[in-house]
């Protein structure tokens, strides 16, 4: 029996109640029943609003869907197509010349380029390691992984031989971020060394000598005493590179958060980041260990200024979209609100004690609150984000447009209209950014009916998805966003692959993106070498007047166009679809896992959350609607890769096997329903069936309350 606290006609969970009174409202002078009266002021405006964006979004479907059964095998003209997609208002004019008018950005997101971690919010000890990966060892980035070849045996202790490889390469590095004026930082024998450019020096710390690069910091660690440094000639212990300049605190697609137990979590920790005072303990080798958030830098300058650097990742906070509702909070009659109305008003309101310097460390030094905005369709759906921001800044009492958006460029309808999307939003923007998986997901649920699309892996290699990259950074650089806002590419999704990351992802800053995803710390700390290899704001301007790809392209639909795939083909793609989609779905249900690494068919473990799990239900869905593979074939890949998923996971004490149990696992039933009631979901969208298979999930292995008792 839940326990619900009736406020200004809403009926709130009793512990998300207490929690906002008693930790949220007093420290920013909010009265709370003043608050509770705003707040379901700001719910009657806006969730009507809301529902009609949803139906818009169900019309708009419709229709396409229509166009396309009208015309069953037919070839796309795109001149016919784009006056169709006019018509309708799926396309809109565009917004003419105009430039971003934000102000009160911190640098870390207008002037600077670096790294982004996007991270759960219910996990606290990867959002400790997040914040706090805004330093990260070099050495040890290079000794652990495979970025230089194999990664390091287990249990071996320190490999001297491996470790002259590390040393050998950080030098390397220095020649290129901090080249000297003459000969080779791997001859040095002291840091008492000349620069080819003086001003790349900065101060000393306590621990060594720091320096800029590409506006990025690099601290040189002297430790003649460690194991390391005894091993150096200039007794060089470690180089600290400047990496997660921004951490993206997520709420969205890489949670499990369904009920008001869930969001509350969330919330509490992300008060925790924002207070400063989250912490995690923790066992490991046989010790007790607490992790908490780590001081500020400091340097002292050669003239005797003494410089305070921030010691953590910059903190944006990824709301929900615009789809879902929640339990957390009810209206009179019992339905739920709009769940991103939720996460805006709280997320806000925590966030509001930073903007008002109560916090222990700080997050924004200009008094912004950040906020991702996922999932929008068009230009509508931003613009009723910014009011619903206004709305929020009104009922906290905040400056307009302190709450800073960014607009996550992943839906095909959002891409197609990016210009007009920023424009919704150009007073408040400071993030672009695309999604290759959840636009791909999109792709294939909006041409749903136009025909059967390649296979899975084939479509990255489709022209619109070089399209789609490349406006995205040409439309935003047009529209003035450097200088001021992100521009940022995707996740590299293979944390145990460096060294293939370290030989593909410097393409991210070529294209003059300011940053790009990475899965972990230490790939932050990787793939920061590359911000120091590339000037991505000179590249900027030699991409001045670059011409954007047009929508021909970008509108292209990738169908198979009369492909006959043999048995054997489609057999394997059904396969490698059913083994990613349900070894993320049994983690998803049955453990409340939003977000890990998951071994793939061939057993690499890659980072997966609902965007990958969209691309294999839709395009499962697809292929079962036009008749390329029937019901049978897509059960019998679930029912073989539920047994391989059962083996893969053999040695996760929590997991519940799925194989045989096709009627009490939810987690299997959850799978099948993603594929065979695919093409009905909204947008695609996994979120209803994950949600709803979940509760039950959570229902089912509950321990009965003395209440309910």
């Amino acid at each position: 029996m839940t326990d619900r606290i009736e406020r200004s006609g809403l009926r709130v969970d009793g512990a998300l109640a207490r929690f906002v009174e008693q930790e949220v409202l007093p420290p920013i002078g909010q009265d709370a029943t003043r608050f509770w009266a705003g707040f379901a002021a700001l719910v009657a405006e806006m969730a009507p609003r809301n529902r009609a964006l949803l139906e818009r979004r169900d019309a708009l479907q419709a229709a396409i869907d229509a166009w396309h059964l009208e015309r069953p095998g037919k070839p796309i003209d795109q001149a016919e197509y784009q006056a169709f997609l006019r018509e309708i208002d799926y396309l809109v004019p565009e917004p003419g010349d105009f430039a971003i008018s934000t102000t009160g950005v911190d640098p870390e997101i207008a002037t600077m380029a670096g790294p982004q971690l996007v991270v759960p919010v219910l996990n606290a000890r990867f959002l400790l390691n997040a914040a706090n990966a805004r330093w990260g060892s070099l050495y040890d980035a290079l000794y652990g992984t495979d970025a230089l070849d194999a990664a390091p045996a287990q249990g071996r202790g320190y490999d001297p031989a491996r470790g002259a490889a590390v040393i050998a390469e950080g030098r390397r590095f220095l020649d290129k971020a901090l080249p000297l004026a003459a000969g080779s930082w791997a001859d040095v024998e002291s840091l008492d060394v000349a620069l080819a450019d003086p001003a790349q020096y900065v101060g000393s710390t306590q621990t060594g000598r720091f320096y800029r690069s590409n506006g990025l910091g690099i601290e040189i660690v002297v430790d003649e005493g460690s194991e390391v440094g005894r091993s150096d000639r200039a007794g060089i212990a470690d180089i600290v590179l400047e990496a997660a300049l921004t951490t993206i605190v997520d709420l969205e697609d890489s949670v499990a958060a369904v009920d008001a137990e869930d969001k509350l979590a969330g919330y509490a920790n992300w008060l925790g980041l924002i207070r400063g005072d989250l912490t995690e303990t923790f066992e490991k080798g046989g010790r007790t260990h607490t992790r908490a958030l780590a001081p500020d830098k400091t340097v002292e300058t050669p003239d005797g200024e003494v410089l305070e650097l921030p010691g953590r990742s910059l903190l944006f906070v990824r709301n929900v979209g615009h789809l879902m509702t929640n339990p957390a909070i009810l209206l009179a009659d019992g339905s739920e609100i709009p769940e991103g109305i939720l996460d805006a008003v709280l997320t806000s309101a925590i966030s509001a004690q930073d903007v008002k310097g109560l916090t222990r460390f700080g997050n924004s030094r200009e008094g912004a609150i950040y906020i991702v905005k996922p999932k929008m369709h068009g230009p509508e759906e931003c613009a009723f984000t910014n009011d619903l921001f206004d709305a929020v800044e009104d009922l906290l009492g905040l400056p307009r447009r302190t709450i800073k958006v960014g607009v996550m460029d992943e839906e095909r309808r959002t891409s197609a209209n990016l210009a007009a999307c920023i424009h919704a939003v150009k007073d408040r923007i400071v993030f672009i950014n695309t999604g290759f998986l959840d636009r791909t997901g999109d792709e294939i649920h909006t041409s749903m009916r136009a025909g059967p699309m390649i296979r899975k892996n084939a479509i990255k290699g489709s022209g619109w998805i070089a399209a789609y990259e490349k406006r995205n950074v040409a439309i935003g650089l047009r529209h003035g966003l450097s200088g001021v806002a992100q521009i940022g590419k995707g996740m590299w999704a293979a944390p145990d692959r460096m060294r293939d990351m370290l030989e593909q992802k410097i393409g991210h800053p070529r294209t003059g993106a300011n940053t790009a995803w990475v899965p972990s710390p230490t790939a932050a700390t990787l793939h920061a070498m590359h911000y120091h290899e590339v000037d991505v704001f000179g590249l900027r301007g030699e991409m001045a007047g670059a011409e954007i790809p047009g929508l021909d392209l970008l509108l292209q639909v990738p169908l198979a166009e009369g492909t006959n795939w043999s048995e054997a083909e489609v057999r394997e793609e059904l396969d490698n679809n059913a083994q990613g989609l349900l070894g993320y779905v049994v983690r998803w249900i049955d453990q409340g896992v939003g977000c890990s690494k998951v071994p793939d068919i061939d057993d690499v473990g890659l980072m997966e959350d609902r965007a990958t799990l969209r691309i294999s239900s839709q395009h499962m869905a697809n292929w079962l609607l036009h008749g390329v593979c029937s019901r049978e074939q897509v059960l019998d890949s679930l029912h073989r890769m539920a047994a391989k998923v059962d083996a893969q996971n053999a040695g996760d004490p929590l997991y519940e096997p799925i194989a045989g149990n096709w009627e009490t696992s939810f987690a299997f039933r959850a799978a099948c329903d993603l594929v065979f009631k695919g093409v009905e979901q909204p947008s695609g969208y996994t979120e209803p069936l994950l949600h709803a298979w979940r509760r039950r999930k959570k229902a089912a292995t509950a321990v009965p309350s003395l209440v309910e008792v």
